[in-house]
Protein backbone atom coordinates (compact mmCIF):
# COMPACT_ATOMS: atom_id res chain seq x y z
CA UNK A 1 0.00 0.00 0.00
CA UNK A 2 2.64 2.53 0.98
CA UNK A 3 4.88 3.53 -1.90
CA UNK A 4 8.61 3.07 -1.38
CA UNK A 5 11.54 2.78 -3.74
CA UNK A 6 11.89 -0.90 -2.86
CA UNK A 7 8.22 -1.67 -3.47
CA UNK A 8 7.63 0.75 -6.34
CA UNK A 9 4.19 1.63 -7.61
CA UNK A 10 1.48 -0.32 -5.86
CA UNK A 11 -1.77 -1.62 -7.40
CA UNK A 12 -4.63 0.81 -7.84
CA UNK A 13 -7.32 -1.90 -7.92
CA UNK A 14 -7.50 -4.14 -4.84
CA UNK A 15 -9.89 -7.06 -5.32
CA UNK A 16 -10.85 -8.62 -1.97
CA UNK A 17 -12.42 -12.08 -1.96
CA UNK A 18 -12.81 -14.95 0.47
CA UNK A 19 -15.01 -17.85 1.49
CA UNK A 20 -18.34 -16.74 2.95
CA UNK A 21 -18.10 -15.91 6.63
CA UNK A 22 -14.38 -15.11 6.64
CA UNK A 23 -14.89 -11.33 6.88
CA UNK A 24 -13.95 -10.29 3.33
CA UNK A 25 -16.21 -7.21 3.45
CA UNK A 26 -14.67 -6.20 6.78
CA UNK A 27 -11.18 -6.52 5.30
CA UNK A 28 -12.19 -4.59 2.17
CA UNK A 29 -13.54 -1.65 4.19
CA UNK A 30 -10.59 -1.71 6.60
CA UNK A 31 -8.22 -1.66 3.63
CA UNK A 32 -10.05 1.33 2.14
CA UNK A 33 -9.78 3.18 5.48
CA UNK A 34 -6.07 2.30 5.74
CA UNK A 35 -5.40 3.72 2.27
CA UNK A 36 -7.35 6.86 3.16
CA UNK A 37 -5.21 7.23 6.28
CA UNK A 38 -2.27 7.62 3.89
CA UNK A 39 -3.97 10.64 2.35
CA UNK A 40 -5.50 8.83 -0.63
CA UNK A 41 -8.91 9.20 -2.19
CA UNK A 42 -10.33 5.67 -2.24
CA UNK A 43 -13.45 4.17 -3.77
CA UNK A 44 -14.84 1.01 -2.16
CA UNK A 45 -17.27 -0.89 -4.40
CA UNK A 46 -19.63 -3.74 -3.65
CA UNK A 47 -21.30 -5.82 -6.35
CA UNK A 48 -23.41 -8.39 -4.51
CA UNK A 49 -26.31 -6.22 -3.33
CA UNK A 50 -25.74 -7.08 0.35
CA UNK A 51 -25.03 -3.51 1.57
CA UNK A 52 -22.27 -4.87 3.81
CA UNK A 53 -20.18 -1.71 3.48
CA UNK A 54 -22.93 0.60 4.74
CA UNK A 55 -23.75 -1.72 7.65
CA UNK A 56 -20.13 -1.80 8.79
CA UNK A 57 -19.75 1.97 8.65
CA UNK A 58 -23.22 2.69 10.06
CA UNK A 59 -24.34 4.75 7.08
CA UNK A 60 -27.44 4.71 4.91
CA UNK A 61 -27.64 2.08 2.18
CA UNK A 62 -25.30 2.84 -0.70
CA UNK A 63 -27.03 4.01 -3.87
CA UNK A 64 -25.87 3.51 -7.44
CA UNK A 65 -23.83 6.66 -7.22
CA UNK A 66 -20.60 7.56 -5.50
CA UNK A 67 -21.09 8.97 -1.99
CA UNK A 68 -18.51 10.03 0.58
CA UNK A 69 -18.42 7.69 3.60
CA UNK A 70 -15.43 8.55 5.79
CA UNK A 71 -12.27 10.60 6.10
CA UNK A 72 -8.84 9.18 6.78
CA UNK A 73 -6.48 10.45 9.46
CA UNK A 74 -4.05 11.52 6.73
CA UNK A 75 -6.62 13.65 4.94
CA UNK A 76 -7.79 11.01 2.48
CA UNK A 77 -11.39 10.11 1.74
CA UNK A 78 -13.38 6.90 1.41
CA UNK A 79 -16.15 6.99 -1.20
CA UNK A 80 -18.67 4.17 -1.54
CA UNK A 81 -20.56 2.71 -4.49
CA UNK A 82 -23.00 -0.20 -4.76
CA UNK A 83 -22.86 -1.46 -8.33
CA UNK A 84 -26.20 -2.85 -9.49
CA UNK A 85 -26.43 -4.83 -12.76
CA UNK A 86 -29.46 -3.12 -14.24
CA UNK A 87 -28.15 0.39 -13.55
CA UNK A 88 -24.73 -0.62 -14.91
CA UNK A 89 -26.41 -1.83 -18.10
CA UNK A 90 -28.29 1.45 -18.45
CA UNK A 91 -24.99 3.31 -18.02
CA UNK A 92 -23.37 1.14 -20.68
CA UNK A 93 -26.19 1.61 -23.19
CA UNK A 94 -26.27 5.38 -22.75
CA UNK A 95 -22.47 5.65 -22.98
CA UNK A 96 -21.87 3.43 -25.98
CA UNK A 97 -25.24 3.45 -27.73
CA UNK A 98 -26.55 6.87 -26.76
CA UNK A 99 -27.52 8.01 -30.22
CA UNK A 100 -31.04 8.65 -31.39
CA UNK A 101 -33.13 5.53 -31.86
CA UNK A 102 -36.08 5.72 -34.19
CA UNK A 103 -35.49 9.42 -34.84
CA UNK A 104 -37.25 10.50 -31.62
CA UNK A 105 -34.26 11.65 -29.61
CA UNK A 106 -34.76 9.10 -26.83
CA UNK A 107 -31.80 7.54 -25.01
CA UNK A 108 -30.92 3.99 -25.99
CA UNK A 109 -31.64 2.69 -22.48
CA UNK A 110 -35.05 4.37 -22.44
CA UNK A 111 -36.13 2.81 -25.71
CA UNK A 112 -34.86 -0.64 -24.75
CA UNK A 113 -36.32 -0.35 -21.26
CA UNK A 114 -39.77 0.16 -22.72
CA UNK A 115 -39.30 -2.97 -24.80
CA UNK A 116 -38.29 -5.00 -21.73
CA UNK A 117 -34.80 -5.61 -23.10
CA UNK A 118 -32.96 -4.14 -20.09
CA UNK A 119 -34.52 -6.59 -17.63
CA UNK A 120 -33.98 -9.46 -20.04
CA UNK A 121 -30.27 -8.73 -20.52
CA UNK A 122 -29.55 -7.99 -16.86
CA UNK A 123 -31.41 -11.00 -15.47
CA UNK A 124 -31.03 -13.67 -18.14
CA UNK A 125 -27.51 -13.12 -19.49
CA UNK A 126 -25.27 -13.76 -16.44
CA UNK A 127 -22.05 -13.45 -18.44
CA UNK A 128 -22.92 -9.96 -19.59
CA UNK A 129 -24.14 -9.17 -16.07
CA UNK A 130 -20.70 -9.83 -14.57
CA UNK A 131 -18.95 -7.90 -17.36
CA UNK A 132 -21.15 -4.90 -16.59
CA UNK A 133 -20.40 -5.12 -12.86
CA UNK A 134 -16.65 -5.36 -13.37
CA UNK A 135 -16.87 -2.80 -16.16
CA UNK A 136 -18.22 -0.18 -13.76
CA UNK A 137 -15.25 -0.81 -11.45
CA UNK A 138 -12.94 -0.62 -14.48
CA UNK A 139 -14.40 2.77 -15.38
CA UNK A 140 -13.74 4.07 -11.85
CA UNK A 141 -10.10 2.92 -11.98
CA UNK A 142 -9.56 4.53 -15.40
CA UNK A 143 -11.45 7.77 -14.79
CA UNK A 144 -9.43 10.97 -14.43
CA UNK A 145 -10.05 14.54 -13.39
CA UNK A 146 -10.91 15.37 -16.99
CA UNK A 147 -13.59 12.68 -17.08
CA UNK A 148 -11.57 10.72 -19.64
CA UNK A 149 -9.10 7.85 -19.37
CA UNK A 150 -6.43 9.50 -21.51
CA UNK A 151 -5.46 12.55 -19.51
CA UNK A 152 -5.51 14.28 -16.13
CA UNK A 153 -4.97 12.97 -12.62
CA UNK A 154 -6.78 9.77 -11.56
CA UNK A 155 -10.15 10.45 -9.95
CA UNK A 156 -9.24 7.84 -7.32
CA UNK A 157 -5.83 6.90 -5.98
CA UNK A 158 -7.13 3.41 -5.28
CA UNK A 159 -10.26 1.34 -5.80
CA UNK A 160 -11.16 -1.51 -3.42
CA UNK A 161 -13.62 -4.09 -4.74
CA UNK A 162 -15.58 -6.21 -2.25
CA UNK A 163 -15.79 -9.06 -4.74
CA UNK A 164 -17.84 -12.28 -4.89
CA UNK A 165 -16.62 -15.22 -2.77
CA UNK A 166 -13.76 -17.49 -3.77
CA UNK A 167 -16.11 -20.12 -5.16
CA UNK A 168 -16.84 -17.95 -8.18
CA UNK A 169 -14.12 -15.29 -8.15
CA UNK A 170 -12.07 -16.72 -11.04
CA UNK A 171 -15.06 -16.87 -13.35
CA UNK A 172 -16.19 -13.40 -12.21
CA UNK A 173 -12.81 -11.83 -12.97
CA UNK A 174 -12.28 -13.90 -16.12
CA UNK A 175 -15.67 -13.27 -17.68
CA UNK A 176 -14.21 -10.53 -19.88
CA UNK A 177 -12.08 -13.05 -21.75
CA UNK A 178 -15.03 -15.37 -22.23
CA UNK A 179 -17.31 -12.66 -23.54
CA UNK A 180 -14.62 -11.17 -25.78
CA UNK A 181 -14.26 -14.57 -27.44
CA UNK A 182 -18.01 -15.00 -27.86
CA UNK A 183 -18.74 -11.50 -29.15
CA UNK A 184 -17.89 -11.02 -32.82
CA UNK A 185 -16.11 -7.69 -32.44
CA UNK A 186 -17.94 -4.48 -31.65
CA UNK A 187 -18.04 -2.36 -28.47
CA UNK A 188 -18.98 -5.22 -26.11
CA UNK A 189 -15.97 -7.30 -27.15
CA UNK A 190 -13.68 -4.26 -26.98
CA UNK A 191 -14.94 -3.35 -23.54
CA UNK A 192 -14.51 -6.93 -22.29
CA UNK A 193 -10.94 -7.07 -23.64
CA UNK A 194 -10.05 -3.77 -21.93
CA UNK A 195 -11.44 -5.01 -18.61
CA UNK A 196 -9.48 -8.27 -18.92
CA UNK A 197 -6.26 -6.36 -19.64
CA UNK A 198 -6.67 -4.21 -16.52
CA UNK A 199 -7.35 -7.23 -14.32
CA UNK A 200 -4.15 -8.93 -15.49
CA UNK A 201 -1.98 -5.84 -15.20
CA UNK A 202 0.28 -4.62 -12.39
CA UNK A 203 -2.47 -2.17 -11.44
CA UNK A 204 -4.48 -5.03 -9.91
CA UNK A 205 -3.98 -7.27 -6.86
CA UNK A 206 -6.38 -10.01 -5.79
CA UNK A 207 -6.30 -10.53 -2.01
CA UNK A 208 -7.74 -13.71 -0.48
CA UNK A 209 -9.31 -13.52 2.99
CA UNK A 210 -9.49 -16.68 5.08
CA UNK A 211 -9.77 -17.92 8.63
CA UNK A 212 -6.87 -20.03 9.94
CA UNK A 213 -8.99 -23.18 9.79
CA UNK A 214 -9.00 -26.26 7.56
CA UNK A 215 -11.93 -25.56 5.21
CA UNK A 216 -11.24 -21.83 4.61
CA UNK A 217 -7.52 -22.51 4.07
CA UNK A 218 -8.25 -25.37 1.66
CA UNK A 219 -10.65 -23.24 -0.38
CA UNK A 220 -8.22 -20.32 -0.33
CA UNK A 221 -5.37 -22.39 -1.73
CA UNK A 222 -7.68 -23.84 -4.40
CA UNK A 223 -8.77 -20.33 -5.38
CA UNK A 224 -5.14 -19.18 -5.48
CA UNK A 225 -4.30 -22.02 -7.85
CA UNK A 226 -7.25 -21.17 -10.11
CA UNK A 227 -6.42 -17.46 -10.15
CA UNK A 228 -2.77 -18.13 -10.94
CA UNK A 229 -3.74 -20.52 -13.76
CA UNK A 230 -6.00 -17.79 -15.16
CA UNK A 231 -3.12 -15.30 -15.13
CA UNK A 232 -4.69 -13.06 -12.50
CA UNK A 233 -2.29 -11.21 -10.13
CA UNK A 234 -2.35 -12.53 -6.57
CA UNK A 235 -1.64 -10.18 -3.69
CA UNK A 236 -1.79 -11.42 -0.09
CA UNK A 237 -3.65 -14.03 1.87
CA UNK A 238 -5.24 -12.12 4.76
CA UNK A 239 -5.73 -14.43 7.74
CA UNK A 240 -8.58 -12.91 9.72
CA UNK A 241 -9.53 -13.43 13.39
CA UNK A 242 -6.14 -14.73 14.47
CA UNK A 243 -5.94 -15.41 18.21
CA UNK A 244 -3.11 -13.95 20.25
CA UNK A 245 -0.65 -16.40 21.76
CA UNK A 246 -0.80 -17.72 25.32
CA UNK A 247 0.46 -15.71 28.29
CA UNK A 248 3.54 -16.31 30.40
CA UNK A 249 2.41 -19.56 32.03
CA UNK A 250 2.89 -20.22 35.74
CA UNK A 251 3.96 -16.74 36.72
CA UNK A 252 0.77 -15.30 35.28
CA UNK A 253 -1.38 -17.94 36.99
CA UNK A 254 0.28 -17.24 40.33
CA UNK A 255 -0.47 -13.53 40.06
CA UNK A 256 -4.10 -14.23 39.10
CA UNK A 257 -4.50 -16.66 42.01
CA UNK A 258 -3.09 -14.14 44.50
CA UNK A 259 -5.25 -11.31 43.14
CA UNK A 260 -8.39 -13.44 43.32
CA UNK A 261 -7.64 -14.47 46.89
CA UNK A 262 -7.24 -10.84 47.91
CA UNK A 263 -10.42 -9.82 46.10
CA UNK A 264 -12.55 -12.68 47.43
CA UNK A 265 -11.16 -12.59 50.97
CA UNK A 266 -9.97 -9.00 51.62
CA UNK A 267 -9.77 -9.49 55.38
CA UNK A 268 -7.75 -12.70 55.13
CA UNK A 269 -4.24 -11.47 54.36
CA UNK A 270 -2.64 -14.89 54.65
CA UNK A 271 -4.95 -16.42 52.02
CA UNK A 272 -6.75 -18.74 54.50
CA UNK A 273 -10.44 -18.99 55.20
CA UNK A 274 -13.39 -20.22 53.25
CA UNK A 275 -12.98 -17.88 50.29
CA UNK A 276 -9.64 -19.34 49.29
CA UNK A 277 -11.29 -22.42 47.89
CA UNK A 278 -13.54 -20.23 45.72
CA UNK A 279 -10.52 -18.46 44.34
CA UNK A 280 -8.81 -21.76 43.57
CA UNK A 281 -11.93 -23.04 41.79
CA UNK A 282 -12.11 -19.90 39.67
CA UNK A 283 -8.41 -20.09 38.82
CA UNK A 284 -8.87 -23.75 37.84
CA UNK A 285 -11.77 -22.82 35.55
CA UNK A 286 -9.73 -20.06 33.93
CA UNK A 287 -6.81 -22.44 33.45
CA UNK A 288 -9.14 -24.93 31.71
CA UNK A 289 -10.35 -22.17 29.39
CA UNK A 290 -6.74 -21.20 28.69
CA UNK A 291 -5.91 -24.79 27.72
CA UNK A 292 -8.78 -24.77 25.24
CA UNK A 293 -7.59 -21.45 23.88
CA UNK A 294 -3.98 -22.69 23.63
CA UNK A 295 -5.19 -25.66 21.59
CA UNK A 296 -7.05 -23.30 19.22
CA UNK A 297 -3.97 -21.10 18.90
CA UNK A 298 -1.84 -24.14 18.03
CA UNK A 299 -4.38 -25.26 15.42
CA UNK A 300 -4.49 -21.80 13.87
CA UNK A 301 -0.70 -21.69 13.71
CA UNK A 302 -0.70 -25.03 11.93
CA UNK A 303 -3.04 -23.78 9.18
CA UNK A 304 -1.11 -20.52 8.85
CA UNK A 305 2.03 -22.57 8.22
CA UNK A 306 0.13 -24.62 5.63
CA UNK A 307 -0.63 -21.41 3.73
CA UNK A 308 2.96 -20.20 4.00
CA UNK A 309 4.23 -23.60 2.97
CA UNK A 310 2.23 -23.27 -0.24
CA UNK A 311 4.25 -20.16 -1.08
CA UNK A 312 1.67 -17.53 -0.25
CA UNK A 313 2.38 -14.31 1.62
CA UNK A 314 0.20 -14.12 4.74
CA UNK A 315 -0.95 -10.99 6.55
CA UNK A 316 -2.57 -11.66 9.95
CA UNK A 317 -5.39 -9.63 11.45
CA UNK A 318 -6.34 -10.07 15.12
CA UNK A 319 -9.50 -11.62 16.50
CA UNK A 320 -11.74 -8.96 18.02
CA UNK A 321 -13.61 -10.70 20.86
CA UNK A 322 -16.47 -8.20 20.89
CA UNK A 323 -17.06 -8.43 17.16
CA UNK A 324 -16.36 -5.78 14.54
CA UNK A 325 -17.93 -2.49 15.56
CA UNK A 326 -16.80 0.86 14.17
CA UNK A 327 -13.93 1.10 16.68
CA UNK A 328 -12.79 -2.41 15.78
CA UNK A 329 -12.96 -1.60 12.09
CA UNK A 330 -10.60 1.33 12.55
CA UNK A 331 -8.30 -0.86 14.64
CA UNK A 332 -8.03 -3.29 11.72
CA UNK A 333 -7.41 -0.35 9.41
CA UNK A 334 -4.55 0.79 11.66
CA UNK A 335 -3.06 -2.72 11.53
CA UNK A 336 -3.21 -2.75 7.73
CA UNK A 337 -1.69 0.72 7.51
CA UNK A 338 1.16 -0.29 9.83
CA UNK A 339 2.03 -3.41 7.81
CA UNK A 340 1.10 -3.07 4.14
CA UNK A 341 -0.32 -5.95 2.13
CA UNK A 342 2.13 -7.55 -0.29
CA UNK A 343 1.52 -6.70 -3.93
CA UNK A 344 1.77 -9.38 -6.64
CA UNK A 345 5.36 -8.26 -7.28
CA UNK A 346 6.21 -8.73 -3.57
CA UNK A 347 4.48 -12.07 -3.02
CA UNK A 348 6.79 -15.10 -2.80
CA UNK A 349 6.87 -17.61 -5.62
CA UNK A 350 4.93 -20.85 -5.02
CA UNK A 351 6.98 -23.53 -3.26
CA UNK A 352 7.48 -26.66 -5.26
CA UNK A 353 5.05 -25.55 -7.94
CA UNK A 354 2.14 -25.11 -5.52
CA UNK A 355 -0.14 -22.15 -5.77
Amino acid sequence: MARTEARGEQPRLHVVTGKGGTGKTTVAVALALALADEGRRVLVCEVEGRQGVSRLLGTEALPYQEVELAEGAGGGQVVGLAVEPRAALVDYLDTFHGGVLGGRGARASTVLDRAGAVEFIADVAPGLRDVLLVGKVYEAVRRTSTGRSDGGEPAYDAVVLDAPPTGRITRFLGIGDELAQLAAGGPIAARAASVAALLRSEQTAVHLVCLPEELPVTETLEAAAELRAAGLPLGAVVANRVLAGAGDGGGSRARVRAALRRALSPEDDDGGGGSGGGAEDLVAALEAQERVRAARVAEQRHWLEVVRGAGRGVRELPDLPGGVDLEGLYRLADDLAASPLPSPQDAPAPAGGAA
